[in-house]
């Protein structure tokens, strides 16, 4: 038996790159490659070129989780988390932004968890009003964000606050922003409390989940010729939508009779990936 186990993990690493387990490649990377900025491929299926990384702490934010290692991202993105802490750092209780994931330092697919947050332009901003900016390392590894959802997320909970509306809002107003996932009943009481102008609201998708942190996908940056962007959300404000996931939330549909069965997803191998994924791997 341990003679087999010595033979397949010789194997294993005998592999050529390109049919080697994504994940496993570009999860060992602990540094950035040094190359121009470029995020390549799509949000789900690609990998990131020049990566800079937001300091673990700055004056209006702190990066969470440092063991990840997942506090890297496009320029552009770093100066978004930068612009969008200053203004929650003007919300009362607010000293700026708790940061979750962002991308590994040569994005791609990651060890764990997410399946996008692959080409440095993808934020998880936690909903935890950032109240101090002194954490220590390991508090920053064991403190939890807070949920802000009630009955399943059909409605948010005595925690949402006014400042958190402002912030999300002012994430979608970002010209930079593609999306933001947040759970629906959050959309459904942004959409209510909302008497302004109501444009940027199209930009805030229900999603599953995303009740403990809202995340923010920013578009393509100008000139990204290797950048995929996600389609655009439908017109609208899409708050008939938000409220229609609420209505499902709270009465369920009946299952379908015969479900068709979910096909197992196959793990990305460096083939997979856009042919300059290769590079920013070997790259210094």
């Amino acid at each position: 038996m341990i003679r087999l186990l010595a033979i397949i993990l010789a194997f294993s690493f005998a592999m050529p790159a390109h049919a080697q387990l994504a994940k496993q490649l570009f999860g060992n990377k602990t540094q950035g490659s040094q190359q121009k900025p470029a995020p390549l491929g799509g949000y789900a299926k690609g990998c990131m070129a020049g990566a800079e990384q937001l300091a673990e702490t700055g004056p209006t934010w702190q990066a969470m989780r440092l063991s990840r290692n997942r506090n890297w991202g496009h320029p552009e993105t770093i100066d978004f988390i930068k612009k969008l802490s200053r203004k929650a750092a003007q919300q009362r209780g607010w000293d700026g932004l708790y940061i979750g994931d962002i991308s590994q330092p040569r994005g791609g697919p990651m060890l764990t968890g997410h399946r996008s947050h692959q080409i440095g332009l993808d934020i998880d901003i936690w909903m935890r009003p950032a109240d101090r900016l002194n954490l220590s390392r390991n508090t920053r590894e064991n403190i939890s964000s807070i949920s802000m959802r009630r009955a399943n997320g059909a409605f948010v909970n005595g925690s949402w606050t006014r400042a958190h509306h402002e912030i999300v809002k002012a994430a979608a107003k970002d010209k930079r922003t593609a999306r933001i996932f947040i759970f629906p009943g959050a959309k459904v009481q942004m959409c209510k409390d909302e008497k302004g102008n109501r444009a940027y609201l199209r930009k805030i998708r229900p999603w599953w989940g995303h009740h403990y942190h809202f995340h923010v996908r920013l578009s393509c940056p100008r000139g990204a010729r290797g950048c995929v962007d996600q389609a655009a959300p439908p017109a609208g404000d899409g708050c008939a939508e938000a409220q229609e996931w609420v209505n499902n939330i709270l009465n369920p549909p009946p299952p379908p009779k015969n479900p068709p069965k979910a096909k197992p997803r196959r793990e990305f191998v460096l083939a997979d990936l856009p042919r300059q994924c290769s590079d920013v791997l070997r790259s210094r």
